[in-house]
């Protein structure tokens, strides 16, 4: 998903802190002049900048040699941060009315810079044939859309996923089956815990994402159209039982967790499964000695499991000067086979068929990845994400703050809850 605010996405975004200097990337120091990075022959120069680790970098850095080779004319200078000072520079950048011509991004700050008058509506790009958007799969074409206006396009999909210790799940006799229900998975934490000596899951305090499935699974979301969609009493319940299960031990002590980071409760054999990302699955087996899958989410009736595919996105300045190129460059990215081999899964499976079909992954993490995503497509399950309202990211931010501080025993349930509503409260007002 889009923002990097649960536990084993910071993480992985906190390990990756290269800087552009260290990799020999260009600057981002502007377009190139008062014609707005035209040069005499009439080559266009666009800025380019994301999030991610150095490999993200090389590998990016290769799919643009390839679009400018396809495209002589148009040069793209590159930058990029760790997640945190991406946003900052960012968020400078756009103050001051210089953002880069195209930029990753995430769902939860669509509204938040579309308010801002920051996004492109890349429509008018799509209508003049500078942009497809045919050829996505499971709908993610529609991902990116905001009350009627195009503000980002996908170039891969994740979704949520139980990621277990294959060895633990065995030696405890537990078989995590499609339909599984809540009440199952908690039955299935002890188990582990009393046959395996291991804490069955690492917790789940400040998984945002995993609770907006449970949400979903009764009814509600975490987002509504213009602010939460839970309510007190729901937080603390979830609260209350993430708590509960630490205590008897079916959860990971969050302070031996929080001693072994970066490393991950389930790589540092402190719990037998977590849940994370489906594309974050590669870093287990990067960080732990056993070998790792991917179980289904489990649900409230043992059908719905309120899934859906997220993604990151390219998204365009609105006060770039060269929408057509823009168009052309996010185009390459996400439907040119060629990018599809070299980015592999790094940003998630791809978004589109034909990038889908090229790259076929060899190893059995991306291969357990792939058959995850199918699976949830085969069957159905997935829905549409709900639309997160401005000051969504700030409200995701919190989430996890707010939970680690309540894990790590400096707040109580009900006082983390009531300090999550207040700062939600002054976030989404706007």
């Amino acid at each position: 998903m889009g923002t990097s605010t649960d536990v084993g996405r910071r993480t992985i975004l906190k390990a990756a802190g290269a800087t552009a200097a260290t990799l020999g990337l260009a600057a981002t120091t502007g377009c190139g002049g008062d014609d707005g990075g035209t040069s005499a022959d009439g080559t266009v120069t666009i800025r380019y900048a994301w999030w991610g680790s150095e490999d993200r970098a090389q590998r990016i850095n290769k799919t643009i040699a390839l679009f400018e080779k396809k495209y002589p004319k148009i040069k793209v200078k590159t930058d990029f941060q760790p997640y945190t000072d991406f946003w900052k520079k960012f968020n400078t950048q756009a103050s001051g009315g210089n953002p880069p011509d195209v930029f990753q991004n995430a769902i939860g700050f669509l509204r938040k810079y579309d308010a801002k008058n920051v996004l492109l509506d890349l429509s008018e790009q799509v209508k003049a044939g500078n942009l497809a958007m045919d050829g996505f799969r499971a709908g993610l074409e529609k991902f990116g859309e905001i009350d009627g206006k195009l503000l980002g396009v996908p170039v891969g999909s994740n979704s949520m996923a139980l990621v277990i210790d294959k060895h633990v799940y065995t030696k405890a006799g537990v078989k995590p089956e499609q339909g599984w229900t809540w009440n199952d998975f908690d039955a299935a934490m002890k188990k582990i815990r009393d046959k395996a000596g291991r804490a069955g899951d690492s917790g789940m305090y400040g998984v945002m994402y995993l609770y907006d499935l449970y949400l979903r699974q009764n009814g509600k979301a975490f987002f509504a159209a213009d602010g939460l969609g839970f309510t007190e009493a729901d937080l603390k319940a979830w609260w209350a039982k993430a708590e509960k299960s630490v205590e008897d031990g079916s959860y990971a002590d969050p302070k031996k967790v929080a001693q072994i980071k970066p490393k991950s409760a389930v790589a540092g054999e402190l719990a037998a499964g977590e849940f994370t990302w489906d594309n974050f699955t590669v870093r287990y087996t990067s960080e732990g000695k056993s070998e790792y899958g991917l179980a289904p989410i489990p649900t409230t009736d043992g059908k719905k499991t309120g899934q859906y595919l997220g993604s990151l996105m390219l998204s365009a300045s609105k006060r770039t000067k060269h929408p057509k190129e823009v168009a052309q460059f996010i185009s390459f990215m996400v439907h040119d086979p060629e990018v599809a081999k070299i980015m592999g899964y790094d940003r998630g499976v791809p978004a589109t068929q034909a990038q889908f079909d090229a790259f076929k992954p060899t190893d059995e993490v991306n291969k357990t990845i792939a058959a995850y995503e199918t699976s949830l497509v085969e069957r159905g399950v997935l829905e549409p994400i709900t639309p997160h309202p401005n000051g969504a990211d700030i409200c995701e931010s919190a989430f996890l703050r707010i939970a680690e501080e309540m894990a790590l025993g400096k707040r109580s349930v009900d006082d983390a809850v009531k300090q999550f509503f207040t700062e939600s409260k002054t976030a989404l007002a706007g």
